[in-house]
């Protein structure tokens, strides 16, 4: 069920996903089409810019992932429902699309193709696994010091911490963002999805090769970019997506980092658009 609001080259819309909640998403463009899945901290406004490049060459689906923006939520979470929320999205658009996705959305478009959601093709940028022992991961404890800060109502306190204890951001620079009350009142919006995303990851990142049981399902091309100035744990992130799935690769990208998608939307375009055009 979709419904549609306005009339535009950009149409704002909505489907029911399996459980009963709303997605909110923009559809714009023609031909085939393609489901922008956003990361940790992200919603719809975050792949706006990347949304426009790709509509002159896909039908493209920019939505916000459930508990974000404009999208419904539910009093209960598992990775599961927002595979459904995808399945519904590509239901929408008539049964089959690409997934582009960076990050933990990513890792949560490989999830979506694993469990037989209609994928074409899969691009992903920078899946945050894991995979090496020397690699940094998230504290082991993670999802508990996250759901505690979020049940004091810290909601501020839980993006820091996860910003500086898994993104590796520079407390500094952290303290630069909360002088922009803008920018920092919408991440702290978005930080009761964090468990979310940590849920999307499982055990991914704790330094273990990848369980190619866990990802048998996906069985189509699949790209998979990294920044040339991004920490090398991404790249053999990266590498080691290729190891498990049959037909996948991978390219570097000079001179961007992780948060290439938001930042460098026009060098990150054109690789989707090459492979998705196949």
């Amino acid at each position: 069920m979709s419904t549609a609001r306005e009339k535009s080259a950009t149409v704002e819309a909505r489907v029911v996903s399996a459980d009963g909640t709303e997605i909110a998403f923009e559809q714009s463009g023609r031909g085939p089409a393609v489901v922008l899945v956003a990361s940790a901290l992200a919603d719809r406004s975050d792949t706006a810019k990347l949304a426009a490049l790709l509509t002159p060459h896909f039908t493209v689906i920019n939505y916000d992932r459930r508990g974000r923006g404009a999208s419904g939520d539910a009093d209960a979470y598992a990775p599961d429902r927002e595979i459904e929320d995808i399945a519904a999205l590509v239901e929408h658009v008539g049964g089959s699309a690409s997934l582009f996705g960076s990050s933990s959305g990513a890792v949560l478009a490989l999830r979506a193709a694993a469990a037989g959601v209609g994928v074409d093709r899969l691009a992903l940028y920078e899946p945050p696994f894991v995979v090496a022992k020397g690699d940094d991961g998230p504290p082991e404890d993670l999802a508990r010091q996250i759901t505690g800060l979020l049940a004091e109502g810290r909601r501020s306190d839980a993006v820091k911490y996860f910003m500086t204890k898994v993104q590796g951001m520079p407390g500094i620079a952290v303290f630069f963002m909360k002088l922009m009350p803008k920018m920092w009142a919408g991440l702290t919006e978005l930080a009761g999805t964090l468990p979310y995303d940590i849920a999307v990851m499982g055990d991914t990142q704790q330094g273990k090769p990848l369980d190619a049981g866990e990802w048998k399902g996906v069985h189509v091309p699949t790209r998979v970019l990294t920044g040339g100035k991004s920490p090398a744990a991404f790249q053999r992130a990266a590498l080691a997506v290729t190891e498990v799935l049959p037909q996948a690769d991978h390219r570097t990208l000079p001179g961007l980092n992780h948060g290439a998608v938001v930042m460098a939307p026009k060098k990150i375009a054109p690789q989707i658009i090459e492979f998705i055009k196949g």
